[in-house]
């Protein structure tokens, strides 16, 4: 998952829930029950009843499992769309495993994990009583290839058998014929390469049924049909106001997930993001019950909100798969010359990184690439120890070693959004570190926009610039490989492997980890992965976000998965 500026829909996922949600958007939070010991984020047991209202800066846009790009299958979406699999809804890193949700089990791979078979629960249910069938997830899926309905994650466009040339059932009747429905409880997919890792993209909205009958095109998403706990019954201002009430023939016997405890969702956004933490900081009326779903608390709002013990027992943290780092073009000067790279990885104060990106309760510094988190196959390695301020010493002599003994002068792109992640306070603390190695650092600040369109694209990527990527899921494929698999390299597009590495031995290496369908096993592959293309110093690692986000004072049972970062308020009830 790209960072969040270059995302016109996700997340809901990451940083979104972020990215997505935006969200979407998922790594172990000390104590995610608000930062104290066990038991719901407030006294008392849940029950059922009340509204819980969602303040979000960000707009639920596209409301419409085609065109969603979430992790997990996103936050709020998740409430109305259920999937073939989906996350674990615990805390930690148990919220990090994926569970089935209308499948029976995870799947039944075959040897080589090319074919991949699910059979439906009893029971399903759409929101007018109408059974769910095999037919509708084959059908919610083959509509997300329709141009018009686009956005969503492209896995099952490069998957599938026939995918890429495929264009949807509104102009291609006969549908995808590598997804089979032998009967109405069974549904098979034909992939064109191993993929181990499928269960995790069947968490995906795209694997939402969808009635044929009821398909709307693009209006669908004013009234999509739900498979959930709650149906949509407002959709005001493209997403800003979403409200949901209960699905009454949804059944908690088929969902062992989601616990749907209030009566109504209020989903409210658009909101100004001091607004939102204002009002769940004040907790009055309504927003006593209410949670945000993307708005963090900033550096000057943590330390007031520390200074208030009744304030601080009401903060959620959470990490999600995220990781911040200096990027290079090797295919630029100086960077074309490793000992220049690793000179970089030397020189960088992580200490004053991690502070610009509002201090370490907000960031945790990294040296891999992959987040520091198990189900990534994290593996702790630093090949270029800087210790906490930096080696400019160390830095100096590889410097000398390059042929640049006087030092040398390199310009650091990034973004001039105040995002604490790729903004102008991140790259002023790498060229104060990098200076003190004899290395001149010129600061090109680029608007949002354009600063995606440069770094993403081949033919205009700098040789130097602040990047981020976080996780589709919690694990090391989709993390890994759009930034290292040579064969990802998009020359007419947007481009994430910055290095352009087309490594064979790595790309080899990345096929036989996808063919493996025991992920714990796939897991530590990816980690030893990461190890060793970490020796090359295409990347510097600075560090992974963390997650503070104030929840009302009504508000209990609060969850925060490894998956997302963020409270999920599938869990959450407000009685």
């Amino acid at each position: 998952m790209r960072q969040p500026s270059v995302m016109s829909r996700r997340l809901t996922a990451a940083l979104a829930v972020s990215l997505l949600a935006v969200g979407a958007a998922a790594c172990g939070p000390q104590d995610s029950k608000a930062d104290k010991g066990g038991g719901s984020g407030a006294a008392g047991t849940p029950k059922k009843g009340g509204t819980l209202t969602v303040l979000n800066s960000t707009p639920q846009e596209d409301f419409d499992p085609a065109r969603l790009y979430t992790s997990g299958g996103g936050n709020v979406p998740s409430l109305v769309f259920r999937t073939l699999t989906t996350r674990n809804r615990e805390d930690g890193a148990a919220g990090a495993k994926v569970v089935p949700d209308l499948a029976t089990d995870l799947g039944t791979p075959s040897k080589n994990a090319t074919v991949w078979t699910y059979h439906l629960k009893d029971g399903l249910k759409y929101e007018d009583g109408t059974k769910i069938t095999s037919a509708d997830i084959k059908y919610g899926i083959e509509r997300s290839f329709a141009a018009e309905l686009s956005g969503g994650a492209p896995y099952l466009r490069d998957w599938l058998i026939g995918g890429a040339d495929y264009e949807g059932p509104y102009k291609d009747k006969k549908g995808l014929d590598s997804i089979g429905t032998p009967d109405e409880k069974t549904i098979v997919f034909h992939l064109n390469k191993s993929e181990g890792e499928f269960p995790y993209l069947a968490t995906q909205t795209q694997t939402t049924p969808v009635p044929k009958a009821k398909d709307t095109g693009t209006k669908y998403e004013e009234h999509p049909v739900s498979s959930g706990p709650y149906k949509v019954v407002k959709n005001e201002g493209d997403g800003e106001r979403l409200v949901l009430e209960r699905n009454t023939y949804w059944s908690a016997a088929t969902d062992e997930e989601r616990k749907a405890y209030p009566d109504t969702i209020d989903v409210r956004s658009g909101l100004d993001s001091a607004v939102i933490n204002q009002r769940l900081s004040a907790s009055r009326g309504a927003d006593a019950a209410a949670v945000t779903t993307d708005t963090n608390l900033g550096p000057a709002e943590l330390a007031k909100v520390s200074g208030d013990k009744d304030l601080a027992a009401r903060v959620g943290t959470g990490h999600f798969g995220y990781t911040n780092y200096l990027a290079f073009n090797p295919k630029v000067k100086p960077f074309d010359n490793p000992k220049v790279r690793q000179a970089v990885a030397y020189a960088i104060d992580r200490s004053s990184v991690v502070n610009a990106a509002g201090g370490s309760s907000l960031a945790e510094p990294a040296t891999t690439f992959l987040p520091d988190q198990k189900s990534f196959g994290y593996t702790a390695y630093d090949h270029f120890p800087a210790g906490k301020t930096g080696n400019a010493a160390k830095a100096r002599q590889l410097l000398k070693e390059a042929g640049y003994p006087k030092g040398l002068t390199v310009t650091l792109t990034h973004s001039n959004a105040k995002n604490f992640s790729t903004s102008p306070e991140i790259a002023t603390a790498v060229q104060e570190a990098l200076k003190k190695a004899g290395i001149t650092v010129k600061l090109q600040g680029l608007e949002d926009t354009d600063y995606s369109d440069t770094i993403y694209n081949v033919k205009k990527e700098p040789g130097f610039f602040l990047s981020a990527w976080g996780a589709d899921w919690p694990s090391g494929g989709p993390f890994f490989a759009p930034i290292f698999d040579g064969r990802q390299i998009v020359k007419n597009g947007y481009n994430f492997n910055s290095a352009q590495l087309n490594d064979s031995s790595v790309n080899k290496e990345i096929d036989e980890i996808n063919q493996l369908t025991d992920l714990k096993a796939a897991a530590q592959r990816w980690g030893a992965l990461d190890k060793k293309v970490g020796e090359q110093a295409l990347t510097v690692p600075l560090f992974h976000p963390v997650y503070k986000r104030l929840y009302g004072s009504a508000v209990k049972n609060v969850v925060i998965s490894d998956w997302t970062g963020v409270l999920d308020i599938s869990q959450a009830a407000v009685k």
